[in-house]
């Protein structure tokens, strides 16, 4: 059974959404497929593109060959980094209740880093007392 990364076409009249499946090399365009591993919207704001490519390296690894087209898909993929969606409102007021906590956290974090230090230094001098034992023995 060879296997091929192809697309598959969903959506409706003009709006094309692909998915991107591993599937064999003789079935239909959007016949049975082994597994779906993203997705392709053309039509969406600078080509709203999902793919695992975890999954893509794997069936590569197993003997799927990518069409040409998903080839150059998966490649963008691996270029542009993993698309930031703009912050929603929560989003936006999350970071200010972080930083009330942030100002609250040094005085915490200080305290071990204190206590820390203070663990150090009894045990330099220990380490120090046993060497002169060791030298007057």
């Amino acid at each position: 059974m060879a296997l091929r990364i192809k697309l598959a076409r969903g959506g409706s009249a003009h709006n094309p959404v692909y998915r991107i499946v591993v599937g064999e090399a003789r079935a239909k365009r959007d016949g049975k497929f082994v597994e779906w591993i993203g997705t392709y919207s053309p039509k969406a704001a600078r080509g709203q593109l999902r793919i695992k490519l975890d999954r893509a390296d794997y069936w590569v690894g197993v003997g799927a060959k990518p069409t040409d087209t998903v080839r150059s898909l998966i490649n963008k993929a691996r270029r542009e980094p993993a698309e930031e969606e703009a912050p929603v409102a929560e989003e936006v007021a999350a970071p200010v209740e972080a930083e009330a906590v942030a100002e609250e956290a040094p005085a915490v974090e200080e305290a071990p880093e204190k206590v820390a230090e203070a663990a150090v230094e009894e045990e330099a001098p220990a380490a120090e007392e046993t060497d002169e034992e060791k030298k007057d023995a």
